[in-house]
């Protein structure tokens, strides 16, 4: 490895130090099962929790069982979730996806990834339209116990900004070099601690630098924010 990579270890694992001791330890909590993660994830896209959780209730109350949504009209899917927002997607999303582990696996059941390596198992559920890196590590990390990361928007905003990824990594391509960084038995602290922070300090708009602990860890603030600052203050008389 290059001094540059463990450079940037080291910091990963002080930056997760320093959020354990902000937000603590997150307790590991039974999770959806991955067939359920599957459906809520798709759910999820470009919405609320609060709204996927609404779309994902509807659908359970409609339908007993996932061979039933998965046997079901598309229109009557598409009511179900219409709390979720673009129905019209989602729907024939979740039933492709329903349908597509039905005809490799012969059932409903993907307990099967947790024999392979994490690159196969994500490689067999990106097949799926709707599951991208984000989704399978979702499924993977939460309802399987892998050790994949999963990127959202959070993670990639503060990652980015504290100068664990380059400016210019797309979410797609953090997945990797995170999972590089993060030893895997972090994944799921530093995953929900990065996320946490995100939502209370590291906002896209108008981020909390002042009150941020990370400051001195952080490539945002040691730049822009830092000397935005430095300019403001009186500067010396010639």
């Amino acid at each position: 490895m290059t001094d540059s990579h463990e450079h940037l270890r080291a910091k990963t694992q002080a930056i997760h130090h320093q959020l354990i001791q902000i937000y603590h330890q997150p307790q590991w909590r039974p999770h959806l099962d991955p067939i359920s993660e599957v459906v809520s994830t798709i759910l999820s896209q470009n919405t609320s929790d609060s709204n996927r959780d609404r779309a994902f209730e509807r659908l359970r109350a409609r339908f007993a069982t996932w061979e039933m949504v998965r046997d079901a009209p598309v229109e009557a899917i598409q009511a179900a979730i219409r709390p979720a927002g673009l129905a019209q997607q989602k729907a024939p999303r979740i039933k492709g996806a329903l349908r597509f582990i039905t005809q490799e696996r012969g059932d409903l059941d993907l307990d099967f990834l947790k024999e392979l390596p994490v690159s196969d198992a994500k490689a067999w559920l990106t097949q799926m339209k709707g599951i991208g890196p984000k989704t399978a590590a979702i499924i993977l990390l939460f309802s399987l116990g892998m050790p994949a990361f999963p990127v959202d928007t959070h993670v990639h905003r503060v990652t980015r900004r504290l100068g664990l990824i380059g400016p210019r990594i797309s979410a797609e391509k953090a997945h990797d070099i995170l999972e590089r960084l993060v030893h895997p038995d972090l994944y799921y602290p530093f995953h929900l601690n990065v996320i946490h922070h995100g939502r209370q300090v590291c906002h896209a708009r108008n981020p909390k630098c002042e009150i941020c602990p990370l400051q001195a860890m952080c490539d945002y603030y040691q730049g822009a924010v830092a000397q935005s600052a430095r300019h403001a203050s009186p500067g010396e008389t010639a």
